[in-house]
Formats: structure tokens, C-alpha cells, sequence
């Protein structure tokens, strides 16, 4: 697949974090929403970059078409209710699961911005391969943030700002919010 440009790739590799993270959050179905708005907000970034008008609507239908995984995500996040090793077995799979699908949606998306412009009337077929391509080097990427705890230094302010989101959304509580915000200030 085509490398796609240091503000796109800056782009989908913050998402990629975002979303590992938000996919350990230990709240069944809660972490599918949190990793779905990541995915949104990834996807209107990269509109905006690109110069084109972001569609929540067309964003919703990118995804769905596109994250076959949906259902391993789910048992992932519902495995999360079992007790004792569910929320870590169930967090850590759900983690890489979102963070390989949202790097593998961000260069679907890029790959037909690059080549076309659009990601309107595209090849699905040609879509589903470029992103199970994606996929395969974003499980890479998803385990490597895992391991390493997250984000890279740095881009801490945006990163309290998009927090700051996802708590007005309603997406993080209260103490995730406190919690995640007392370690990004740390990192200052």
C-alpha cells in the first residue's frame, strides 16, 4: 500500500494509540463506543487534511464496510465480564484488535484519497484487501504501543485535548479521565 503523508501518517498513528487504549478500557461495549469515536474523529481529521467535507453518515458506513472484525471485537469486549482474567485477557486482545483496525481504516482511507480523491464509489473488493493488508502491519503497531504503554512523547497537549473530548462525550468516567490525565501531565 501507498505510504501516505507525515501529517496523515501523524494522524493515524495518535488514532492508532487512541484507540489501542480506549479498546483496554475495562467497560464492556463502553470500549467499542470510545474506539468508535476515535475511529470518527480519525476520519474527519483526515478529511479535513485532505481539504474535503467530513460526513459523520459516509465516516459510520467507511467503517462498518470495511471492519470485518467487528465481531471479535465484540467477544473480546464482551469476555471482559468474566471475572479475574477477563478484563485482562478480554483488554489486551480488544486493545490490538482496535488499534490494528483503526491504522488499517486510516491507510484504506489515505490509500483513496492519494489515488482518487474520494473514498465515494470505490472497488470494495480492491478495499477489504488493501485493509486486511493494513490490518496485518497495524496488529504490529497496536502490540508495539501496548508494550510500550501508549503514545510517543510528546503531543501531550493535544492528547489532554482529545481526553478532554472523549470525558465531555461521555465516553471515559470521571476517574479514567482523572487517571489518564494525571499520567499525560507527568509526561510534561
Amino acid at each position: 500500500m501507498q505510504k501516505t503523508d507525515s501529517k496523515a501518517d501523524k494522524i493515524i498513528k495518535r488514532s492508532t494509540y487512541w484507540a489501542t487504549g480506549a479498546g483496554v478500557l475495562p467497560i464492556p461495549v463502553g470500549d467499542l463506543i470510545a474506539v468508535a469515536a476515535v475511529q470518527l474523529d480519525m476520519l474527519k481529521q483526515l478529511s479535513n487534511h485532505y481539504g474535503k467535507d467530513y460526513s459523520e453518515i459516509r465516516g459510520k458506513a467507511f467503517i462498518a464496510a470495511l471492519n470485518g472484525s467487528i465481531l471479535a471485537r465484540v467477544g473480546a469486549s464482551m469476555f471482559k465480564t468474566l471475572p479475574v482474567i477477563g478484563p485482562l485477557v478480554g483488554g489486551v486482545s480488544m486493545g490490538v484488535l482496535s488499534g490494528a483496525s483503526t491504522y488499517a481504516l486510516g491507510h484504506v482511507f489515505t490509500y483513496y484519497m492519494n489515488e482518487y480523491g474520494t473514498i465515494e464509489n470505490i472497488d470494495m473488493e480492491e478495499a477489504k484487501e488493501k485493509y486486511k493488508e493494513a490490518f496485518e502491519e497495524g496488529t504490529s503497531v497496536a502490540n508495539a504501543t501496548d508494550a510500550e504503554g501508549g503514545e510517543e512523547e510528546g503531543d501531550v497537549y493535544e492528547q489532554l485535548e482529545k481526553l478532554g473530548e472523549l470525558y465531555k462525550k461521555k465516553v471515559i468516567t470521571k476517574k479514567e479521565f482523572d487517571e489518564k490525565k494525571k499520567k499525560l501531565l507527568g509526561e510534561i
